[in-house]
């Protein structure tokens, strides 16, 4: 049984929200041992680009990368973000989602939905807060882009800014020489049309799931969930940090949470489905919790 303390609370110990930020600090030092997750193969073997197990993620990457242009992202911003397409219930959208393989995905084929339940399960079972395994579920939701008719290259692969000077720690970054912003001068500075220290929040990423799910759960989750939904397919800054040069202090302080979230995702995925059977009850409970019966698309 744990002793009764010998000295008066300090104030930080009497407040409860102070003791809330300490208790979040000591979550983000328990960062997960990525060998811990990889259960079927080593984490040398994950991200595999040079010789990828599937012949659609060179494709993929190549049409992704010609045509992820500055214009081509306010579009689809201008389109898509008005949520006007169809309400449906977030089983219902799960649905669809199990109907697709992601083409830009070198280290699974299961469907969309395993490979959620498998990341909000890793998540889960390290004790993470429940909006985290809630962030784990969901973080692929933004796919159900592809139920519109848009191709994968413009809804699932890496993200990365737009209207700036692409990195060479992109995957394939040989592929931008296609794409008609590599010319124009706009766009092909370090900072381009932002400023240094402008804060993500002002740029704009390549078009795709990421941004899309972010938009459609801002309302009714934690500002660290949003973070890891709306950055968590951004490689080139959360593990190569290639675009320090335009995030903020606030950014740099939310990004301990994608960094924490990042091996769930990446390294959970193994051949073997988990039991949903077993594990319905307990993600219909959690959905309710936090989501309203229906979500507009």
């Amino acid at each position: 049984m744990q002793e009764k303390p010998t000295q008066p609370l300090s104030p930080s110990e009497m407040n409860p929200l102070s003791s809330l930020d300490v208790w979040e600090d000591d979550l983000l030092e328990r960062y997960p041992d990525p060998e811990t997750i990889a259960k079927e193969k080593s984490t040398e073997e994950y991200r595999n680009y040079e010789t990828p197990g599937r012949d659609t993620v060179r494709e993929f990457y190549r049409l992704n990368h010609t045509y992820q242009t500055y214009d081509f992202v306010q579009e689809k911003r201008a389109e898509f973000l008005k949520f006007d397409r169809k309400e449906m219930s977030v089983w219902d959208a799960f649905n669809f989602l199990n109907e697709l393989v992601d083409d830009s995905d070198p280290d699974t084929d299961l469907d969309q939905f395993q490979h959620l339940l498998q990341t909000s399960e890793a998540i889960r079972a390290d004790g993470h807060p429940d909006w985290m395994v809630l962030a784990g579920l969901f973080h692929d939701m933004g796919k159900v882009l592809c139920l519109f008719g848009e191709p994968q290259w413009a809804v699932v692969g890496d993200t990365f800014p737009v209207g700036c000077a692409y990195s060479d720690k992109i995957v394939y970054p040989e592929f931008f020489k296609n794409n008609p912003d590599y010319s124009d001068a706009r766009y092909q500075t370090p900072n381009g049309v932002y400023s240094a220290g402008c804060g993500l929040r002002n740029v704009h990423m390549s078009w795709g799931h990421d941004e899309y799910v972010y938009h459609m759960l801002k309302d009714y989750l934690p500002e660290p969930a949003l973070y890891m939904l709306r950055y968590h397919s951004f490689y080139a800054q959360h593990r190569e940090h290639a675009y320090d040069h335009l995030m903020d202090d606030h950014d740099r302080e939310l990004f301990k949470w994608v960094n924490l979230f990042n091996p769930y995702d990446l390294y959970s995925k193994n051949p073997t489905p988990p039991n949903w059977t077993e594990l319905r009850p307990y993600y219909e409970s959690l959905v309710a919790k936090y989501l309203p019966a229906t979500i507009k698309f």
